[in-house]
């Protein structure tokens, strides 16, 4: 079934309008090229980002232990951009920021050990 504007992939929800649209575009054309939904995903999520933005560097954001809890930084930045208490309460807004930046997430763990990477 193809994907559309009200009905699409969860990873596509946090993405911009213009991002979005392109995703279901190419993920459709994928899915009609004989690619499995779990393969077509993620290359539509990339391909997305590049038509619609360019082949800009994407910038890298990093979710960090804080002295206030957990902190949303830009790589090699100072200034935390967001601060909450515990990580689970930080990542649905640094997603958010993240994907609206078009930007890649590296999030750590409490031992300054990378953990997760996404969008990228």
């Amino acid at each position: 079934m193809p994907w559309n504007q009200n009905d699409y992939p969860d990873s596509f929800k946090n993405l911009d309008t213009d991002v979005r649209k392109k995703a279901i575009e190419i993920a459709n054309a994928l899915i009609r090229d004989g690619y499995d939904e779990g393969r077509a995903i993620p290359i539509a999520l990339d391909r997305s980002r590049s038509a619609v933005h360019g082949e800009e560097d994407q910038p890298i954001y990093e979710i960090r232990v804080h002295d206030d809890g957990w902190q949303l930084k830009k790589k090699g930045s100072k200034k935390a951009l967001l601060i909450e208490e515990t990580k689970k309460e930080l990542m649905g807004e640094a997603k958010r920021y993240v994907n609206k930046h078009n930007g890649e997430l590296h999030i750590y763990t409490q031992d300054d050990e990378l953990e997760e990477t996404l969008y990228e």
